[in-house]
């Protein structure tokens, strides 16, 4: 069976033909019947690792949101009913340090004086300042996400739902009190993840006392053996 094509220019505007297939992507709404088409088979469920849109986005948002978009359309694609829930990141120190910065304070001490509450506030806005900005990218570059129910993680029931998780785990008695080394901000007072202490928000050269210790000299050791300091 014989089956005719448009023919194609001899100059193509990649661009255009981007802008066609998401037109009619929404006119259609391809996504929302993907989801109605499998709404019968199992479920493999997508919990976006979310953004943190206190600034603008960048080419790695874009090359984050690809692998997020594959699996889910993968897993479609093989019969999965897979919903797609976009979240919003709104903690953590880079977005108190911005905030800082736009305030003028230098410190634990200033953010006191400012007041906690007042502070918190302006943290809570500057989380969803750019979300207009997220959202027009993940529609431009054809990222299929539900950002209408998206999830913050500043709101109670996310909240709630952390220390819910938690108990489940302490009643099956998978929690543990132990030791670890934990990098500290010492201009804001605080512990941190490691991956705000490597970026140049965390890091900050402190006159703290260490010592070392080290291991006694012994003989080389053949590639199997385990290591013995």
């Amino acid at each position: 069976m014989s089956r005719d094509f448009r023919p194609l220019p001899a100059q193509v505007e990649l661009p255009a033909l981007e802008r066609d297939m998401l037109r009619r992507w929404q006119e259609n709404k391809v996504f929302e019947r993907s989801l109605e088409r499998t709404a019968s088979g199992p479920r493999w469920l997508f919990y976006e690792g979310p953004p943190t849109a206190n600034g603008m986005p960048g080419v790695h948002h874009v090359e984050a949101r690809v692998f997020k978009d594959v699996f889910p359309r993968y897993r479609t694609m093989k019969g999965y009913h897979v919903p797609r829930k976009a979240g919003w990141d709104c903690h953590g120190l880079p977005v108190e340090v911005a905030v800082e910065k736009e305030l003028g304070l230098t410190g634990k001490k200033d953010i006191e004086e400012y007041g906690v509450a007042e502070f918190n506030a302006r943290c809570r806005e500057s989380v969803l300042r750019h979300v207009d900005a997220f959202e027009e990218m993940s529609e431009r570059m054809g990222f299929w996400v539900d950002t209408a129910q998206a999830y913050r993680t500043m709101d109670p029931e996310y909240v709630e739902a952390v220390w819910w998780s938690l108990k489940q785990i302490f009643d099956k008695g998978l929690l543990f009190r132990d030791f670890r080394i934990t990098p500290y901000c010492p201009r804001c007072g605080t512990a941190c993840p490691t991956t705000n202490s490597a970026s140049p928000a965390g890091t900050r050269r402190s006159p703290a006392r260490r010592c070392t210790c080290g291991c006694p000299s012994r003989p080389a050791r053949s590639p199997t053996s385990a290591p013995r300091c």
